[in-house]
């Protein structure tokens, strides 16, 4: 049982989400306004991606995540900022010849998936340690080792504490590797990544699996999608995690209702109280995370 719990908002993602729900943020006020919104529910870490403002579709564009940090961080709200650093690996092969990329293709190297990371320098950012067939369509995420190689040491280097996202088995496997290889400052930190199609599903069963794969020294939290977002977030608790919830994985508070990032973390906090723990301030999941910006 975790007793001190670190919450994570992920507060918009880049999925196709944004005709489902009116009240997922979409520019770049919108999304600041939701890491603040769910800092004020008692969220310790706002995990942020932005979408392209006219289309509402994801972004990689540098000086939208600028616009973001900068209005959250001149705020009077204390969050701890974690970044994206996912977008630029999908690839979708052309029907008329698959060895040509298709349309939704967006491949690009390392340092272009950093950018905006290098430029702001959040706390965290997250590293999708593999590849992935991603939904039930031709779209492939691709991480291959040489990218996470590079990206890790340029983290490390920077000094962000990666967030090291596992979709399944082998992705814990190739996390380990870089972390006994020095990429990787100890301790690491893992986020279990259940129910994304087609990654490790979401059951208390595999949770445990993952959970038991991991470093002994690693602090790590899970999240589950739709509606097993409070089911998987309580599972992790009563496991020794730290949680993630918000409108990225799930857009409903309760069955047919739509949610506010907000009250995602009010409806977690009310769990973890329940179950006999709280959730930590910010500078106390710095303190628990060994980020940079920690006391002593």
């Amino acid at each position: 049982m975790n007793f001190e719990v670190v919450v994570t908002c992920a507060v918009t993602g880049a999925g196709d989400t944004v005709n489902r729900h009116p009240g997922v943020p979409v520019t770049p006020r919108q999304i600041a306004d939701a890491a603040i919104e769910a800092a004020k529910a008692g969220a310790a870490v706002a995990h942020i991606h932005v979408r392209d403002p006219d289309t509402g579709k994801g972004s990689r564009d540098p000086e939208l995540f600028r616009q973001v940090v900068d209005m959250v961080r001149s705020s009077d709200t204390d969050v701890v900022i974690n970044l994206t650093a996912g977008m630029g690996g999908d690839w979708v092969p052309s029907q008329a010849d698959p060895a040509q990329p298709g349309p939704g293709t967006d491949m690009i190297g390392p340092l272009e998936r950093l950018a905006h990371v290098q430029d702001l320098l959040p706390e965290i950012c997250s590293l999708d340690c593999g590849t992935l067939n991603f939904g039930d369509g031709d779209n492939i995420y691709i991480s291959t080792p040489p990218t996470l190689r590079m990206m890790a040491e340029l983290t490390r280097d920077w000094g962000v504490k990666p967030e090291l996202e596992v979709f399944d088995l082998g992705h814990i496997r190739f996390a380990r590797q870089m972390i006994s290889e020095g990429l990787i400052a100890t301790p690491p930190m893992f986020q279990i990544c259940l129910g994304i199609p087609w990654g490790a599903d979401q059951s208390v069963d595999t949770m445990k699996v993952m959970k038991d794969h991991l470093p002994p020294e690693a602090s790590w939290a899970s999240f589950g999608i739709s509606r097993m977002q409070m089911p998987m977030a309580a599972a992790a608790v009563a496991m020794g995690g730290n949680v993630r919830v918000g409108l990225e994985d799930n857009l409903y508070l309760d069955r047919g209702v739509l949610a506010s990032n907000g009250q995602l973390v009010d409806r977690v906090i009310e769990i973890i109280e329940r179950m006999g723990g709280r959730a930590l301030t910010p500078q106390e999941a710095r303190n628990k995370l060994k980020l940079r910006g920690a006391d002593g």
